[in-house]
């Protein structure tokens, strides 16, 4: 409090140069923003941006305020905040870092929108001709690092994961090693973990959680790693680890902020490891089943990047909804990505059970495949070998799980590995070895594949092409999606510096 006393005294002086004033306002509304005092942050950004008389300035305030503003968990009026910066977005090319800003900000809020991925990669892509520094002096990192994370949500993890990975050398390069590495580094290991590359992720995620910890106000960045470090853990199979660690940290409640540098709620887990049992221990950990984010709201209900997201319901009684296409889009002119809309359809399949279950099982796993998330592939063949073993297509289901026990053994996710052999032996069928080694390189078989995608062919053109059937090129591709690390829409630009075999 006595920062922003001393900051407040400043900008009440009767003469300061514009340049001096635009930094003391941008220690300010940080200052206010880290003591839990973002719309104050936000008002005093929105002010200075109303009396500035230069244009680069007052962008820069705009750009503060907008970005404060989307923080804020009570924010009156989202939804005009979004009209004025789509507006004031639109006719800025992005000719210096004050316009680069309000682009990569309109970038992420298209994004939570649930604007079309078109839309959301435009901006991006704008934003960082000319670069975005996350160690600029006197700007926060808060815009670079949403600018990457829009690469991850609409299925380019490889190229959030490149962002990342220069962002952090920026940080160790000038020798930051608080809250900055602790963020960047936790967020990195949640690409990987999304990209299905578990076995050196955890260590990168206490790393980050270690640094955090030790900065006093590193508390968004504490939050964030052990949500993602519990996340992890459930998909390696240490389920009384990821216990321990949530029974740890609700002893440490009264310390959450109630906002956070704009992440999406899917950057923390939805905890299902809690049995019935666990849960009548009421009071016992701050993560429920219902899941938990470090700021509620942070995207809007039903957008398809948060977690409630639903394929839409027609009308009608429950008979005629039997007939109605569920599957929706996920082209690039849509808002939605494979991976969401297969994590949706997965989860729909989990709850509803029986055979009700077994169409939007399989909607999931075609979904899945078409993205570079193999951890959610592998839980969602599981999942739809275990709904087939229960209707009793044996056949079928064996397809399904011996596919869904390969993918996790490499990606390291033994919790679902551990899964899949139970429901194999509870059928009385063998483990088999696994049929494929792994690699990160593409075949020449896949490189074709992705090739002829890229250009727009089909799969029935690739198939034939390749002498393959088409379901053959779905698994061909959904393997060098996750080699790449983008799904289709992103195959061309990524291929142009992927290795060739």
């Amino acid at each position: 409090m006595a920062t922003v006393g001393h900051l407040r005294a400043a900008l009440a002086e009767p003469v300061i140069d514009d340049e001096l004033r635009a930094r003391i306002v941008y220690r300010l509304t940080q200052a206010l923003a880290h003591t839990d005092q973002v719309a104050q942050a936000a008002a005093v950004a929105a002010e200075e941006a109303r009396r500035a008389t230069h244009s680069r300035t007052r962008l820069r305030m705009q750009a503060d305020h907008f970005q404060w503003s989307s923080c804020r968990t009570d924010e009156p009026d989202s939804r005009a905040r979004t009209r004025r910066l789509a507006r004031l977005a639109a006719r800025l090319p992005g000719r210096n870092l004050e316009e680069r800003y309000i682009l990569g900000l309109r970038s992420w809020d298209a994004l939570l929108c649930g604007e079309p991925r078109s839309t959301v990669l435009e901006y991006a892509e704008k934003a960082l001709r000319g670069g975005l520094s996350w160690t600029e002096e006197n700007r926060g990192f808060e815009v670079p690092v949403s600018v990457a994370l829009t690469f991850m949500y609409c299925d380019q993890p490889r190229r959030a994961e490149e962002l990342f990975t220069r962002g952090i050398a920026e940080c160790e390069a000038k020798g930051w090693r608080g809250s900055h590495l602790a963020l960047g580094q936790t967020l990195l290991g949640y690409i990987r973990y999304r990209r299905g590359c578990l076995a050196g992720v955890e260590d990168l995620v206490r790393e980050g959680l270690h640094i955090a910890e030790r900065v006093r106000e590193a508390v968004p960045a504490q939050w964030f790693a052990i949500g993602i470090l519990i996340q992890i853990l459930l998909a390696r199979g240490r389920t009384a680890e990821a216990r321990q660690v949530a029974e740890r940290t609700a002893t440490a409640r009264s310390s959450r902020a109630p906002w956070s540098t704009p992440t999406p709620a899917r950057c923390t887990p939805n905890c299902s490891w809690r049995r019935d049992e666990t849960r009548r221990r009421r009071g016992c950990c701050p993560l429920s089943v219902s899941g938990w984010s470090p700021r509620p709201g942070a995207i809007r209900p039903g957008a398809p990047g948060s977690s409630t997201w639903r394929p839409p319901s027609p009308p009608g009684p429950p008979s005629a909804r039997r007939a109605w296409p569920r599957r929706p889009s996920s082209g690039p002119g849509t808002s939605a990505r494979p991976s969401v809309i297969g994590q949706a359809l997965h989860l729909e399949a989990e709850v509803t059970g029986g055979a009700a279950a077994l169409d939007p099982h399989a909607e999931a796993v075609a979904q899945l495949e078409r993205s570079p998330a193999p951890y959610e592939l592998a839980r969602a063949l599981v999942g739809h070998g275990a709904a087939l073993l229960r209707g009793a297509r044996v056949q079928e289901a064996a397809d399904r799980l011996y596919r869904g026990l390969e993918v996790p053994v490499h990606c390291g996710a033994e919790g679902v590995a551990t899964r899949a052999r139970a429901e194999l032996s509870a059928a009385g069928l063998p483990s088999l070895p696994l049929r494929y080694a792994q690699s990160d390189t593409l075949t020449a078989q896949e490189r074709t594949a992705a090739e002829l995608t890229a250009q727009g062919h089909p799969a029935s053109v690739v198939a034939k092409e390749l002498h393959l059937t088409e379901q053959g090129v779905r698994q061909l591709l959904s393997s060098t999606y996750r080699k790449i690390g983008t799904d289709a829409a992103g195959l061309a630009q990524a291929l142009t510096t992927f290795p060739r075999p």
